[in-house]
Formats: C-alpha cells, sequence, structure tokens
C-alpha cells in the first residue's frame, strides 16, 4: 500500500518538484499551500496531487489540516516540512513583524507538523520526516539574520528529534539546498546573477529544483532507514560543511 506524504509549500517552486516526484516515486502525496489559490489549482489540475491549504505558522490550523489528509488519504508517514518565507533587511532595520513572521513560519512550523504526526508514527513504528533548512542556515548571510535563526534553527531540531526516535524506525533528516532555480532566485538580476552569485557556486550554475526532490525521495525511501540526524547539502559546492 502507497505510503502518505505530505509536503509543505508543496505546490510551488522546491515544493512543487518534491511533490510530483514523491508521486512519481509511487507515494500518495498531499500538497500543503498558504494563500495562492490560483498557483495551487493551476498544480493541481496539471499534476493531480491533491492541494489542502492551511498556515503552518498556526498549530491549530495544522491539526485541522492534517487530520483532513489522514481521512481522506490514510496515515501520514512522510512529513516534508518545506514552506518557507523571506523578510529580508538589515538587523539594525528589522522590525519585531519581521522577525516573527519568519521564526513563526520557517521554524515554528516544524513544531506545528510534526507534533501532530509523531505520534502515529510511533505507534505505527515507521516515519521520514524531511526538513528543508539552507545554506544560509549553515553559513549566515548578511541581511537575514531572521531567515539564517530560522534555518539553523531547523538543524537542531533535525538532530534533537532524530536521537528522540531512531529506536522507534522514525528518521530525522534536513537538506540545505544552496541557490536553486526558482522563481525567486530567477527575478535576481541578470547582471547580479552573474557576477556576484555564480562565481560563487563551484559548479558553475544555479541547482534545480528537481535535484532537490531527489534527495528528498532518497532520504523517504524505507531503504534509508539508517540514515539520521543528517544534514544533506545541496549547493554546488558553494558551502562545504
Amino acid at each position: 500500500m502507497a505510503r502518505v506524504a505530505v509536503v509543505t509549500g508543496g505546490t510551488r517552486g522546491i515544493g512543487a518538484a518534491i511533490s510530483v516526484a514523491l508521486k512519481n516515486s509511487g507515494y500518495k502525496v498531499a500538497a500543503n499551500y498558504a494563500g495562492n489559490d490560483e498557483a495551487a489549482q493551476k498544480f493541481k489540475s496539471e499534476t493531480g496531487i491533491p492541494v489542502y491549504k492551511w498556515d503552518v505558522s498556526s498549530f491549530e490550523a495544522c491539526e485541522t489540516g492534517l487530520k483532513q489528509v489522514a481521512a481522506d488519504l490514510g496515515p501520514i508517514e512522510v512529513l516534508v516540512n518545506n514552506a518557507g518565507i523571506t523578510r529580508d533587511t538589515m538587523f539594525h532595520r528589522m522590525t519585531p513583524d519581521h522577525w516573527n513572521a519568519v521564526i513563526n513560519t520557517n521554524l515554528g512550523s516544524l513544531f506545528n507538523m510534526t507534533r501532530q504526526v509523531i505520534d502515529g508514527m510511533r505507534e505505527r513504528n515507521f516515519g521520514r520526516i524531511i526538513n528543508i533548512s539552507s545554506i544560509n542556515g549553515q553559513k549566515g548571510q548578511m541581511g537575514q539574520v531572521n531567515y539564517s535563526a530560522a534555518k539553523a534553527g531547523e538543524i537542531g531540531f533535525t538532530k534533537a528529534l532524530a536521537q528522540e526516535n531512531a529506536k522507534k524506525g522514525i528518521t530525522v533528516n534536513a537538506i540545505c539546498p544552496g541557490y536553486i532555480a526558482t522563481e525567486m532566485v530567477k527575478a535576481v538580476p541578470k547582471d547580479v546573477l552573474e557576477k556576484s552569485i555564480l562565481p560563487l557556486i563551484p559548479v558553475g550554475r544555479l541547482g534545480e529544483p528537481e535535484e532537490i526532490a531527489r534527495c528528498v525521495v532518497f532520504l523517504a525511501a524505507d531503504e534509508s532507514s539508517f540514515i539520521t540526524g543528517s544534514t544533506l547539502t545541496a549547493n554546488g559546492g558553494q558551502f562545504m560543511a
């Protein structure tokens, strides 16, 4: 019987690629999204993957949303915490709203989502939790104190939760993408991309969303049961941890 996977932020960018890759690998996938109804419905019509709208920064919304997914598809055995936002500004200009929005969505969502599914995974002695962190959670990034803090927190969350649940057949791993060819990165002016970003990447190109998705499929597999508490860097050699 196909395992059920939930991908937060699963209808656009890296999340969409992850949702499709998991479906193509035989999983029953639920793609969560926060607000872009048009993009979500387009994704659903093109892929056949059901979409579910809720705010991952809300514990109650995650509880309600995941109960609906389980009712529709079955017990959730794979969780990909991918949803994230940016509110970039230098720290001396950062407001509490800038800070709280990013911390609550990018880091708080890991608690909000994972807390809903961990008991069931422990009861079934199987689970795969995959957290999409960032190169900037490893090395930091000017103008992203909030984002870097949240993404570094994801790595700590991963390592601690992995230790708590290893004997229950649950693996918890993180993936740290570098610069990936999503809408956001492609919107960077060409001269900035060519002069300031690509020279920092030893392979000389942006990553593709599908390359991150393949990492997720690998870590989600039954055969990856000996890998837990790990951080997989996928950044073209830009930062070697």
